[in-house]
């Protein structure tokens, strides 16, 4: 039986209970975020947000199993449109709701840019971008979070960037007692509550559950800031305010956010595919994305990407279908209708605490920590990145880190074809001969069980994609072979692409196995520390053998 954009109801058990957990994810990080990007009385609006995206994106989205509602870059683009606006002459102690419209303006033509994109088939150009961007980028968005949070988790009301806001901490450093040991409390529930607890009631809902009611009885409501009036009822139309003296500022916002919110959506779409073995539709999934933010632009929603801890959830619990994503939202708008008066109680240094912990997640400290092992321009990159993002503009920051690392790319590219040229055997040539009979006799001898994955040429950032589409293949082999003879170069997300299927395969209980890697490229899998690395492809296959005989 068939709903309306291929839905089917034959999983609907599994939707409905992967939809249900990830809304109980997703109430806490909705309050925090709408708190976060819109300042004291905004978390309401952070709810908005899940319940329109959550529900809209599911439905006209391309990803299935996908989850969509406030992220932290979202958030933090949006803190930043209310900084630009109150450098623009917008008095700043405003309240959310007196500035509400106009960000809501900034969020309705991020929406329709989204659409634009989708309708362009811009999709499959989005995630061409260098992983050394990528975490440069979402490390800057967990150091602005933290650094945003410092003041709230403190009682120290603060506005404005991360200069700014340090700037007021700094200046009026008068920490709230109650506010601190309600921060304290948060933390230690978020980092140590045990995984047998926290896989049944996620540590940030019991925060809230456990920190609430100890503020109410210790602190009493008006010794600490709280997320105060919550309006009743379901989210009203209003027309955002496109006002022309502040258009250039929504403009550029709305981009930025159009952007980031693609750029979020379809890695997590990426992910999705991975864990749920499907194939999301990017340009779809874009259109979908940007029906969902629009329309929450005209009910004071939070803007939405897809959520990858809401989404990985929903898949490990049982979503398959939009109907889980659709379930997540109609249970948030239920928690919002009967749950108003309880969430006002709710102190924004226990929001401040769970986002601490979100800003620490995001920030990519593998990368960070291993960055210059594999080569000093991807460290130069990285880091280069992360600081444009935390000090300048979001989205200037992911452009100038495009730039120099498609030019570095294209620069060892070039080098490596003119080295091509004074070479005796071209790499061209022997790349298109088979395989020689004895390794030819050696793969027929293992009877299907094995994936031999060839790759040639130099692999730079594209090619990553490419490897990450094929990570479902592994489970249906029991050995994975993957080919590097004719590779004379390795880009950095390339090489993590390679390590990511390596250890897909390790958890699927296959094996895998790099064979031919030589010289450069033979050094960098050494240095990143990558497994199964076998000198050639007949060493390679006759060990294949030996686990298919096992």
């Amino acid at each position: 039986m068939a709903l309306i954009n291929g839905f089917h109801l034959k999983n609907i058990r599994g939707d409905i209970l992967g939809g249900l957990t990830a809304a109980v994810v997703a109430l806490p990080l909705a309050l925090a975020f709408g708190n976060a990007a819109l300042g004291p009385g905004g978390a309401i609006y952070g709810l908005y947000g899940a319940v329109v995206v959550g529900f809209l994106a599911a439905l006209f989205g391309g990803t299935p199993a996908q989850v969509s509602g406030p992220t932290g870059p979202m958030s933090v683009t949006v803190a930043g449109v209310v900084a630009g606006l109150a450098a623009a002459g917008v008095p700043r102690d405003l309240s959310a709701e007196q500035i509400l419209p106009l960000v809501m303006a900034a969020v309705f033509l991020g929406g329709l840019f989204q659409i634009l994109f989708g309708l362009l088939k811009l999709g499959k150009y989005i995630t061409l971008v260098p992983y050394s961007v990528v975490s440069g980028f979402m490390s800057g968005i967990g150091v602005i979070i933290i650094a945003l949070q410092i003041g709230p988790l403190l009682g120290i009301a603060t506005r404005g960037g991360v200069v700014e806001s340090l700037q007021t901490v700094f200046n009026n450093f008068e920490p709230n007692g109650a506010a601190v040991g309600v921060a304290i409390m948060t933390l230690a529930i978020v980092f140590l509550t045990p995984q047998k607890i926290s896989q049944w009631v996620p540590s940030p809902l019991l925060a809230l559950l456990i920190v609430t009611p100890i503020s109410i009885v210790f602190f009493g409501e008006s010794s600490i800031d709280r997320i105060g009036d919550i309006p009743r009822g379901i989210p009203s139309l209003d027309i955002p305010n496109f006002s022309e003296k502040y258009l250039p500022i929504i403009l550029k916002a709305g981009l930025v956010l159009a952007v980031l919110g693609a750029i979020d959506s379809l890695l997590t779409s990426l992910v999705a595919d991975n864990i749920s073995q499907t194939r999301h539709k990017s340009d779809r999934e874009l259109i979908g994305q940007g029906i969902g933010n629009a329309v929450a632009g005209l009910f004071s929603g939070l803007p939405g990407a897809g959520a990858t801890m809401r989404t990985v959830i929903n898949v490990k619990s049982g979503g398959q279908t939009p109907i889980s994503g659709m379930v997540h939202s109609i249970v948030l708008l239920i928690v919002l209708i009967g749950a108003g008066p309880l969430a006002e109680q709710i102190p924004t240094a226990l929001l401040a605490g769970i986002l601490i912990k979100v800003g620490l997640d995001i920030i990519d400290w593998g990368f960070l920590i291993r960055a210059h092992r594999l080569s000093l321009k991807t460290a130069g990159v990285m880091y280069g990145v992360l600081l444009m993002t935390v000090f300048w503009d979001l989205i200037w920051a992911v452009l100038v880190g495009v730039f120099i690392a498609n030019m570095l790319t294209i620069d060892s590219i070039t080098q490596t074809q003119l080295e091509g040229m004074d070479a005796d055997n071209p790499l061209e040539e022997s790349a298109e001969l088979p395989l020689p009979l004895e390794e030819q006799a050696l793969l027929e001898k293992c009877e299907g069980e094995v994936m031999l994955f060839r790759l040639k040429g130099p692999l730079s950032f594209g090619a990553a994609k490419g490897i990450t589409e094929r990570m479902m293949l592994i489970r249906k082999y029991k050995v994975l072979i993957l080919d590097i003879t004719d590779v004379p170069r390795l880009g950095v997300t390339a090489t993590l692409a390679i390590e990511d299927m390596i250890q897909e395969a390790n958890l699927n209980a296959r094996k895998a196995f790099v064979a031919g890697a030589t010289g450069r490229v033979k050094d960098r899998l050494i240095k990143f520390g990558v497994s199964g690395v076998i000198p050639t492809r007949k060493e390679a296959l006759e060990i294949a053998l030996t686990e298919v005989n096992k």
